[in-house]
């Protein structure tokens, strides 16, 4: 038995699919499910009410869909980590998606034990993304803020800029510099502010493109 059950909130507009991530997901020792919703909205308010540690959210649905759900959690710094379950593999329908606040996202014919992996990681704090996705965010975030920014990170700042990069969570950045979760949360919210990104995904793309990644 793990030391900690990840709680899991499903939210997709199709019952059987919704049925099908439950029946596989509770048979894992590390992982409980602990409600669904059937499309964005009621996604967001469940989110809020049972305070999931994962939402597996299906981008299209009807009413609200799951990228505006991703933006209201954002707007509501509810701390649960999204992870798309799509069947949609256009760019132009996932980047989107991971720039408002996924953590990465699956196929929805994905191998079940694949699913439970991708769970875990992003649990773990790491970002799970394709290569061609990194790729077309980077392409994307040419126009956007310059190198320069990055000049103003002082040298430890830097430093966790580049174990971001490589997926790690503040408990393994910690433990990495034997600092505090507190002292490392306050750096990331530094580095954050000073690339002028909205969170450690696009962090840690900065990092690739401008070279500070390990």
């Amino acid at each position: 038995m793990a030391d900690k059950i990840i709680r899991v909130l499903l939210v997709d507009d199709h019952q059987v699919v919704r049925r099908g991530l439950r029946t596989f997901l509770e048979i894992q020792d590390d992982i409980e499910v602990v409600g669904e919703a059937s499309d964005g909205a009621e996604g967001v308010a469940r989110t809020e009410e049972l305070h999931p540690d994962i939402v597996l959210m299906d981008i299209k649905m009807p009413g609200t869909d799951g990228i505006e759900a991703l933006r209201r959690l954002r707007e509501l710094d509810n701390p649960a980590k999204v992870l798309i379950v799509t069947s949609f593999t256009e760019q132009r329908t996932v980047v989107p998606a991971l720039r408002a606040g996924a953590s990465g996202y699956v196929y929805k014919d994905v191998d079940p034990d694949a699913l439970a992996g991708a769970i875990r990681s992003v649990h773990a704090g790491h970002v799970l993304l394709q290569p061609e996705v990194a790729g077309a965010l980077l392409a994307q975030d040419d126009a956007g803020p310059g190198t320069g920014r990055g000049s103003t990170l002082t040298e430890r700042e830097r430093e966790v800029l580049g174990l971001i990069a490589d997926g790690r969570s503040n408990r393994e950045i910690a433990r990495a510099f034997v600092l505090s979760e507190k002292t490392v949360k306050t750096h990331v919210s530094n580095i954050l502010m000073k690339l002028d990104v909205a969170d450690r995904t696009q962090a840690a793309l900065w990092a690739v493109r401008n070279g500070a990644a390990g």
